[in-house]
This record gives C-alpha cells, sequence and structure tokens, in this order.
C-alpha cells in the first residue's frame, strides 16, 4: 500500500521496502495475481522474450510471464522472498536494483509488479535502459485494490483508533487516486534518462468478491503492517473483521492492474 500524499518518497521507506520477507509464505499466499492478459500486452510486439523482473519477491508477477513463454530473470533484495521464486524455477538475484550488476546481460523486457515505487524512479529507470537492448520495453504494473465504500470507509476509522505507528492511514482516500503520484514519478524518471519513448498507460479491471478470512490473511502482507507489535496487529485484524461481519462477511472488491509501458529508444 502506497502513502497518499506523504512528503518522503515510498522508496525512501527502506525499513517497509525490505520487509516484505517477514512472512514470505503469507505474503505468496495472500496476496493477488495479476491477469494473463498484462503479460500478453507487454510481450506483444518484442523480437524476444528474455524479462528481467525488479522486485520479482516470490514470483507472483513472473508467473505469468512465465506462462507466457517468457525467460525470466529476477533481482530481490530480499533473500526470503528469493528463495520462495527460485523454488518456482526462476533464477533470482540478491540485490537492490539500483546497485545490481548485470554484467553483460542484456534483456527484451524489463518489468516491475507492485515494486517500482520501492526502487529510486531516475536510477531504477537509467539502469532498467542500461540493460535493455533497443526496441526493448520497461513495464511498470501495479495492482489496485478499492473495496466497496462503506468497507473502506469503516477500514479507515479502524486504523483512525488503533496504535499502529505506520504513517499513514489505509483506506483514507480512494486508492486508484493514492497511484497517481506513484506512477507521475515513475513517468519522470522515465523521461529524465532520455532513453525511452513516451510511456503508455493501461488498465484492466475486474471484480471480485472478499471474504473476511482471506482479507485478513492479506492485511499483514502490506507495507508496514509488520512493524506492528503482535498485540496491537490482532487487535487491528479484530478490529478489521468486526468491520466485514457487520456487511455481511464479505465485500466486494474493484481490482484494477495499471500498466505503464515504455520502448528504449533505438539509440
Amino acid at each position: 500500500m502506497v502513502t497518499p500524499g506523504e512528503s518522503v518518497p515510498p522508496h525512501e521507506h527502506r525499513e517497509i521496502a525490505e520487509s516484505f520477507g517477514a512472512d514470505a509464505d503469507r505474503y505468496d499466499r495472500a496476496r493477488p495475481h495479476y491477469p494473463r492478459a498484462v503479460a500478453d500486452a507487454v510481450l506483444t510486439g518484442l523480437s524476444g522474450r528474455r524479462v528481467l523482473d525488479v522486485g520479482i519477491g516470490t514470483g507472483i508477477s513472473a508467473l505469468q510471464f512465465g506462462a507466457a513463454g517468457a525467460e525470466v530473470t529476477g533481482v530481490e533484495v530480499d533473500p526470503r522472498m528469493a528463495e520462495l521464486a527460485r523454488a518456482r524455477g526462476f533464477t533470482v538475484d540478491v540485490a537492490r536494483f539500483e546497485d545490481w550488476d548485470a554484467g553483460a546481460r542484456t534483456f527484451d523486457a524489463v518489468i516491475a509488479g507492485q515494486t517500482w515505487h520501492w526502487i529510486d524512479p531516475e536510477l531504477g529507470a537509467a539502469k532498467a535502459a542500461r540493460v535493455l537492448r533497443p526496441g526493448g520495453r520497461l513495464a511498470l504494473f501495479w495492482n489496485v485494490a478499492e473495496p466497496e465504500p462503506g468497507i473502506a470507509s469503516g477500514f479507515a476509522d479502524v486504523y483512525r483508533r488503533s496504535d499502529t505507528g505506520l504513517p499513514f492511514t489505509p483506506w483514507a482516500t480512494p486508492a486508484l487516486a493514492s497511484y497517481d503520484a506513484i506512477t507521475a514519478s515513475a513517468v519522470a524518471g522515465i523521461a529524465a534518462t532520455d532513453a525511452f519513448a513516451d510511456p503508455v498507460r493501461s488498465r484492466f479491471d475486474r471484480r471480485t468478491t472478499m471474504g473476511r478470512a482471506a482479507w485478513l490473511d492479506q492485511v499483514p502482507t502490506q507495507g508496514g503492517h509488520h512493524r506492528i507489535p503482535a498485540d496491537r496487529l490482532a487487535a487491528l485484524l479484530a478490529e478489521l473483521g468486526r468491520v466485514v461481519d457487520e456487511h455481511g462477511g464479505s465485500f466486494t472488491l474493484d481490482c484494477a492492474t495499471i500498466v505503464l509501458t515504455a520502448d528504449r529508444l533505438p539509440r
């Protein structure tokens, strides 16, 4: 989850950016996957299918690309996450992408699913430009979940009353709007390289019904939640569960995958 309107950009919150492996198994189990259409759209028109996944995590974003015939290599800052991605058969280097040494390797596409806001936008785009072949493609994408309004406001009220220590209040503003700053920062970083064509933004929508147990399993995987003391996290989950119970035990979740693609210029 991103921090709408916060003065400190997400990539400077290293304690959050490098923490998602604290419960890697839960992350792998509970986090939403991406539509196959995202992989198909990103790979369409490329002459090769050698893909670098930045922040591959447990391999969730790489799965659809592998299924589409891509040869995926990952870079992942957290060795606990990298271990699960390797168990899926992906090659993974453990490093911060900004510091990663690609050697002589080049790629047809550089992708990042739910991770680019944890990367310095200018350094990251410059590194992507160096490892992409001319005509290759940078593709950044995020899953954005929007609970129905009554649920979202109920969740925000719970966070306001809870002593979480989080530097933001989840669900206090519409989730899609909170990603405007994230995508704007990514676009600016891409433009600063002078190495890419203008980014193209696309969106893939779907709707699902989220049950109480599935939601409470996912909440601790969201950014910063691992730092909440166990007793406070348990109390938070109980209150969030109460909100869901009061709405009948489940709720509608509108999900959008936002995709930014930019092709490497042939120079």
